[in-house]
């Protein structure tokens, strides 16, 4: 009886497991909007300014395999939109960075308005096409306003 336990257990684990797993992979890359909108400064990223219509925010570490290709995504998209800037921080040497974002992954990507306020944030790495509209939709508030 303890062996059948046993194996009902395992199986059991194992289930959790693969479910976890394809929860986890099912987030990756999906805009998130419902978040804390901060107005983000560019002198706490090291940088001058931020981009007249949007900057993409990437962090990224030394080690991660994913963040160069990303890097390249993320810098191209930015060269096809006028007002778009792109700042790669690598957290790897700077964990308060990392903390004040809640960084768990890298990549991970926000996308900020004019203003420097947080609108979307990817964790790994950000649909291209997803990125594109939301461009296309802070362009559209901008041109708006």
């Amino acid at each position: 009886m303890t062996f059948g336990n046993a194996l009902i257990g395992l199986a059991v684990l194992l289930a959790v497991t693969v479910a976890l797993g394809v929860f986890v992979q099912w987030r990756q890359g999906r805009p998130r909007r419902h978040i804390p909108h901060e107005v983000v400064q560019p002198t706490r990223l090291g940088a001058e300014s931020l981009g007249q219509t949007a900057t993409l925010l990437q962090f990224s570490t030394e080690l991660c395999s994913r963040c160069p290709g990303v890097h390249r995504t993320l810098a191209a998209v930015a060269d096809r939109h006028e007002g778009v800037q792109h700042l790669d921080i690598d957290v790897t040497h700077r964990p308060d960075i990392a903390k004040h974002f809640h960084i768990m992954q890298t990549p991970t990507t926000i996308v900020l308005d004019r203003e420097g306020v947080v609108q979307t944030r990817f964790g790994g790495v950000p649909n291209r096409d997803v990125l594109e509209l939301e461009l296309n939709r802070l362009s559209g508030e901008t041109a708006n306003v």
